[in-house]
């Protein structure tokens, strides 16, 4: 068993019973050690935390996985996934790696690095906003020229957060993200360039 499953709910191929399967696995301790997936199961034969492939926690492996359930409506699940990424890294130097080891996270320690892993690294680096933007549940149609937003989420500690400067063909706006009692909202700032409709989904 290994996190590629995952990669089926990013291009949307299962059905949603087998999806949920998926998603059961991937959110389970055998995959999510707390700070992000690992790309084996803890269960597996070959397991090594320690290792490239078997076993080890890659933040781009992670967000791809992280938009797949968002795909399939695990928001919530999403959510968790961010909050470990980024808190793996601030213990890199707010630099996330190309990987790290995948020892399951513990009280008051910090995740274990692979040593010879890139760091920083682009792909590693895109993956925090790759996982922000399945949170958000945010949608870009520049065909239709509309922001969409669905079932959005913020991730912890944040009650507020505006995306400036959002290009959608050749307008931009500026969009903010508000927690309200125990309710999210989403509205356009008053500065833009441009109308652009903006459509929510809860």
């Amino acid at each position: 068993r290994t996190s590629k499953a995952g990669h089926l709910l990013f291009v949307g191929l299962p059905q949603p019973e087998r999806a949920k399967m998926v998603a059961d696995q991937l959110l389970s301790a055998s995959f999510h050690s707390g700070w992000g997936l690992r790309t084996l199961a803890d269960d597996a034969v070959f397991f090594n935390p320690m290792s490239y492939h078997n076993g080890s926690i890659w933040p781009h492996d992670t967000a791809l996985c992280g938009v797949g359930l968002a795909r399939y409506g695990e928001r919530e699940s999403v959510v968790r996934l961010m909050s470990g990424t980024f808190e793996s890294a601030v213990h890199f130097n707010m630099r996330l790696p190309e990987l790290f080891c995948g020892f399951t996270r513990a009280p008051g320690e910090a995740p274990i690095a692979y040593p010879v892993a890139c760091l920083p690294q682009a792909w590693s680096a895109g993956s925090a906003f790759m996982l922000m933007q399945a949170c958000l549940g945010l949608e870009i149609d520049g065909w239709e020229g509309e922001v969409r937003v669905t079932r959005p989420r913020l991730p912890i500690g944040i009650d507020m957060l505006t995306l400036r400067h959002l290009t959608v063909g050749d307008r931009a706006v500026d969009l903010t993200f508000q927690r309200v009692g125990d309710r999210l909202v989403a509205f356009l700032a008053d500065r833009h360039e441009g109308l652009v409709p903006l459509i929510v989904r809860t």
